[in-house]
């Protein structure tokens, strides 16, 4: 975007903020102040729209990025929880290598976190960036910049910053970790989608495989990164492949999907909310089965075309061997993408299993 247009942009969602009632919309006034009190433990919840937030564990929340509309009424909800409610925030990196760009986009962001009586914002850039280039230098300067001015025009906020599984350039993804780190309050690692560069057998395989997750939080750690800045994020959600074979041993084979480099990835599959799975694993062929290597559950079915899927998910006993080696390692929190997929409904399965999934954040 040419800085001009980025300018003008930000300009006009300047005066948007400035025309927009600044009239605190809860019912309580004292529910649109800024959440500041510090947490020991997070549970960082993705919203991502609707209204399935009422039914959320609110003992437990700490933290919800909205990724969805803005809603004034989960905002007041949240804060009279102690929860603080933050805004998402991406752009364009080519755009913001250049320096009015970035402080531009800062600026608009502050603005509507103040208009919107949000505690901060959630950093989710998730593209590929080559180390050392001006794009790199651009997002290790925006998570600064950002977190500074979020500081200091709104003394408590919380500026948190998404990653990858691994700090291993997934994906291409070749950020400067460490210093990006050091200058925001959290890292949320998303443990999740780490079949998305399958370099060996094109084969079916679990989201977010146990042993291959944790062994990842060593990695961030053994770059020197305070525990207390990372944040374990678990998927609710797993992925549906075609097979294109199954074999005796249940092995199975996908398309072949290719990814930044990768021959195939996990975009041979669909992904399922669990609310699907819970409801397709009854129907299915298999019934829940359980792979000791990479501690996940999995299972077969067939569709109406007659052709065979293999589903992998968590499940709360895969989530609880993860969320163990949150508090084992010291990190701050765990987190879920997203907490709008479960079944909030009132049957009695539904809500069992639904209040298991949240229980195992805290592990078993």
């Amino acid at each position: 975007m040419a800085w001009s247009l980025l300018v003008g942009y930000v300009f006009l969602s300047s005066l948007l903020v400035i025309c927009r009632s600044t009239t605190c919309p809860c019912e309580r006034p004292e529910l649109c102040q800024q959440i500041r009190e510090e947490r020991d433990f997070e549970v960082f919840v993705f919203d991502v729209g609707g209204k399935t937030w009422k039914s959320y564990n609110w003992s437990m929340v700490t933290t919800v990025a909205t990724f969805g509309k803005y809603d004034a009424e989960l905002m007041c909800y949240a804060h009279s929880k102690g929860a603080r409610v933050v805004q998402k925030g991406d752009v364009r990196l080519a755009s913001i290598v250049d320096q009015d760009n970035r402080t531009a986009w800062i600026t608009d962001k502050v603005s509507l976190a103040k208009s919107q009586f949000m505690d901060g914002i959630n950093i989710d850039i998730e593209q590929a960036v080559e180390e050392g280039s001006p794009e790199y230098h651009a997002l290790t300067a925006l998570v600064k910049e950002t977190t500074e001015a979020f500081h200091r025009e709104i003394p408590g906020s919380q500026v948190s910053f998404d990653v990858a599984w691994s700090p291993k350039c997934i994906d291409k993804r070749c950020y400067d970790y460490v210093a990006i780190a050091e200058s925001c309050d959290l890292l949320f690692v998303m443990s999740y989608d780490e079949q998305s560069q399958i370099l060996g057998d094109c084969i079916a395989m679990a989201n977010a495989p146990v042993l291959q997750t944790l062994n990842a939080y060593d990695l961030y750690l053994d770059l020197n990164i305070d525990p207390k800045k990372l944040v374990m994020g678990v998927p609710w959600y797993g992925y549906d492949y075609p097979c294109v074979n199954l074999s005796q041993e249940g092995i199975c084979s996908i398309a072949k999907v290719p990814f930044r480099g990768a021959p195939c990835s996990d975009a041979a599959g669909k992904q399922k909310t669990y609310k699907w799975i819970m409801k397709q694993v009854n129907s299915s062929l298999s019934g829940r089965l359980w792979d000791d290597k990479q501690q996940a559950p999995y299972f077969n079915y067939k569709d109406q075309k007659g052709q065979i899927h293999q589903v992998w998910y968590d499940d709360p006993h895969s989530i609880c061997l993860k969320a163990a080696t949150v508090k084992s390692k010291g990190l701050m929190g765990i987190g879920m993408w997203n907490g709008n997929i479960l079944d909030y409904s009132d049957e009695p399965v539904a809500r069992e299993q639904t209040s298991r999934m949240w229980n195992a954040l805290l592990g078993c």
